[in-house]
């Protein structure tokens, strides 16, 4: 038999693991999750996402992309937006068709500034998927009938042209759109604080690691496209918002002394020559703040800010030149709040 001192013992040996044990389950149960990155490459470009989770997201993060991808990507020869373009299909895709229709209304808001039927100028400068051709006013006015958002519509699901020859270019919307998809995923998952950033377009939620808003730079611009100086021009501290920039300062090229950037006018099929250097636009999705910056570069500042005045859901940072070629920055008066440098 088991003596009552041995018993004893044991009574409060098992009492003490009870409640180291429920000491532990109550300590981690309090503990905040950790905060984890994903990272890799996408659309032509980088992706990094910084998101708080006790789950690993990195393989959902990029079937998500992935997703995006196989939908509006013009390098996948078999996306959807590929096969219409080469007029091998007409079907289309729910995410293709939840962009195409967000296209539309900014198109109409706009006055035509962004338009996804942009491709077969963006080809022609040689900023897109095919070759540069050679241009003249002739080669311009014979592009200029195949673009035009008005000339292309879904119907039962199917991209509908009104000449076969009009392709569509969505780079100026699809990686802030990959950025919404990411978000809804994260927050399906019950991730409330994150940070995601594709390409230079971001969307972040709650805040970050140090308990603090997401702290967000703006490039300051360089008319050199092989510059590795990335000076900030602006630090802003954000939360609960989406932040696209577009800008002309990366992607261009000289031909006979004169500058030609990648950001193309669809109403006169040029490329722009306004004085904005960058457009960085917040927004609730990232995805209108990816078309509206290509917006603002294609109106200019003063059609800019009058748009902006009538649409109070979008803040804008407008970097330009002014007539003495010094740097200026327009800023929306509710943004400044958020500036730190």
């Amino acid at each position: 038999m088991i003596s009552k001192k041995v018993k004893f013992a044991l009574q409060a040996i098992f009492l003490l693991f009870l409640i180291a044990g429920s000491i532990w389950v109550v300590t981690n149960s309090r503990k905040p999750a950790p905060y984890k990155k994903s990272e890799g490459r996408i659309f032509g470009t980088t992706y990094h996402i910084t998101y708080q989770s006790n789950e690993n997201l990195s393989n959902g993060i990029l079937n998500e992309l992935r997703n995006v991808d196989n939908s509006l990507s013009m390098f996948n020869p078999e996306s959807t937006i590929s096969l219409i373009n080469s007029n091998k299909g007409k079907a289309t895709d729910s995410l293709f068709r939840e962009v195409f229709h967000l296209s539309m209304e900014i198109a109409r808001q706009t006055d035509g500034a962004f338009d996804i039927t942009i491709a077969p100028l963006v080809n022609a400068w040689g900023f897109g998927f095919k070759n540069k051709k050679s241009l003249g006013p002739q080669q311009i006015d014979s592009l200029l009938d195949m673009v035009g958002y008005n000339k292309v519509k879904i119907e039962n699901d199917k991209l509908i042209k009104n000449d076969s020859r009009i392709m569509l270019d969505c780079s100026g919307i699809a990686k802030g759109y990959g950025c919404d998809r990411v978000a809804q995923f994260l927050e399906s998952h019950n991730v409330d604080n994150y940070m995601i950033e594709i390409g230079g377009e971001i969307r972040a939620h709650g805040v970050n690691e140090q308990h603090e808003n997401w702290t967000i730079g703006i490039v300051r611009p360089q008319d050199d496209n092989k510059s590795q100086d990335n000076t900030l021009q602006n630090v802003l501290k954000l939360t609960n918002v989406a932040l696209a920039t577009s800008g002309n300062y990366r992607n261009f090229y000289y031909q006979n002394g004169k500058k030609y950037a990648h950001t193309i006018d669809p109403q006169t099929g040029y490329p722009v020559q306004h004085s904005i250097l960058s457009s960085t636009v917040l927004a609730q999705t990232c995805a209108e703040a990816d078309a509206y910056a290509t917006s603002f570069m294609v109106m200019g500042l003063e059609k800019a800010k009058k748009l902006l005045a009538r649409n109070h859901r979008l803040q804008a940072l407008l970097i330009y030149t002014d007539s003495t070629g010094l740097y200026k920055t327009w800023c929306s008066d509710s943004l400044r709040q958020s500036i730190i440098k």
